[in-house]
């Protein structure tokens, strides 16, 4: 990749200042990761040798509160991706109104290489390197790509040895029996379905006569699919890293989802099958032929920098909801917009997840516990309620969505910013 993703990002954020008033300082300290720290994690592996793995955690920005953020496991990790990730996770909690900064971690692994055991040992050697860049009152990670409550529980465990005290609020996604929220696993692709549903009503499109391609089966991207299947869409494509299948009468999704399921064995701890083989009856496509589908609803839930100046022309869909984090460079917005087609951000979109990950903060620090209802009830308030802000800031600006996300997120950060006033910038014997 010849651009840095987070120079990338940051031209959202050029394109977004044209339309708010902020001060340069408050500007030019967005530009800017607070603090970024990597490690080198020595694991012990079953047959005795020991291999050195990567690690990185960035904390963006701590202005509106400590920050949050995902760890991901996966082998293309690298510190200008978490940077970028950590962008737009302050964004994304300044969109939402969550009283919290931007963060992300990840560790460059192939985590389906890895044993059970090995993969706990790596998860807490990555907690003993960053244990003093995190805590509940600074930065609280949570999972993402490749991690999992299972994984998040290894982590908080290890943070309340090195601690000496139950440490559950420094770590959310964890498992329910751990200090976990009802609902954190699904809420990612949750949410995304409270803003897509929202967003669809403002065209007057009726779920039976749209038709959905959803890249990426994961988790966020089978959850929305899932709920979309429910609610009457036609979902006629899915795709996983192995590629996909594709029915222009509509897939089946519980039946996917069921075979995702059992293909997992007892002992692993990553699913091993592959939609590709649901079924037989089904045109294979890979991801690239995915994306080009001439469907209503494009839904990227993969991995960044999916679609892109290369691939942009031949994107036939009429709506984008971003899943994934980053799956559209700023280049492909250009195009995307030319073609008259809506992408609805990923610091919407897929805000799900962190907005329940604070709940599950808060109820870690109050020792008061909310059903599954009452988490989704939350969420749902909350993710209509910013992306019909966001709707009414592009419809008076004649802005895209995007930008009005930015601007949306801007305005609260800026104010934040302002407030904060100089003592970031003081040095002594001035």
């Amino acid at each position: 990749m010849t651009t840095s993703i987070l120079s990338d990002a940051n031209r959202r954020l050029e394109r977004a200042l044209k339309y708010v008033s902020i001060s340069e300082d408050a500007s030019e300290r967005l530009r800017y990761p607070k603090a970024s720290l990597t490690v080198s994690i020595p694991v012990r592996m079953d047959d005795g040798t020991l291999k050195v793995f990567q690690g990185y955690r960035v904390r963006y920005d701590d202005t509106r509160g400590p920050t949050k953020g995902g760890i991901r496991f996966h082998p293309n990790v690298t510190l200008d991706e978490v940077q970028s990730l950590a962008f737009w996770m302050t964004f994304k909690c300044a969109a939402l109104n969550l009283p919290l900064g931007g963060a992300k971690g990840g560790v460059t692994v192939n985590p389906k290489e890895l044993s059970k055991f090995e993969l706990e040992r790596l998860s807490r050697g990555y907690i003993d390197a960053i244990a003093n860049f995190i805590g509940p009152d600074v930065d609280i990670p949570a999972p993402d790509v490749y991690t999992n409550p299972m994984i998040m529980g290894w982590m908080m465990d290890q943070y309340s040895i090195i601690r000496r005290k139950l440490s559950p609020a420094v770590i959310t996604g964890k498992p329910l029996s751990m200090g976990g929220s009802q609902g954190r696993d699904t809420a990612t692709g949750t949410g995304a379905f409270y803003v897509l549903q929202a967003m669809m009503a403002k065209f007057g499109r009726a779920p039976q006569t749209t038709t959905v391609a959803v890249q990426g089966f994961g988790n966020a991207g089978s959850v929305i699919a899932r709920l979309l299947f429910d609610a009457g869409y036609k979902i006629v494509a899915v795709s996983d890293s192995q590629g996909g299948v594709y029915s222009p009468s509509g897939l089946d999704i519980p039946s996917i989802q069921q075979f995702k399921t059992s293909t997992r064995s007892l002992k692993a701890v990553y699913c091993e099958g592959t939609v590709c083989s649901v079924v037989n009856d089904h045109s294979i496509l890979t991801n690239e032929e995915l994306l080009a589908l001439d469907v209503d609803i494009l839904v990227p839930a993969a991995l960044e920098n999916q679609i892109t100046a290369e691939n942009a022309d031949a994107i036939q869909a009429r709506y984008i909801f971003e899943v994934a984090n980053g799956p559209i460079t700023s280049e492909a917005d250009d195009t995307l917009a030319a073609k008259g087609i809506y992408v609805f951000p990923d610091i919407l979109v897929n805000a799900g997840g962190v907005t329940v990950s604070y709940f599950e903060w808060v109820q870690n620090r109050s020792g008061l516990y909310w059903s599954v209802e009452d988490v989704n009830n939350r969420l749902k308030s909350m993710m209509v309620a910013e992306a019909e802000s966001i709707w009414k800031i592009a419809q008076d600006l004649d802005i895209r969505p995007r930008t009005a996300a930015y601007v949306h997120a801007l305005e609260r950060l800026g104010d934040a910013l302002n407030d904060k006033g100089t003592r970031d910038y003081y040095v002594s014997g001035i």
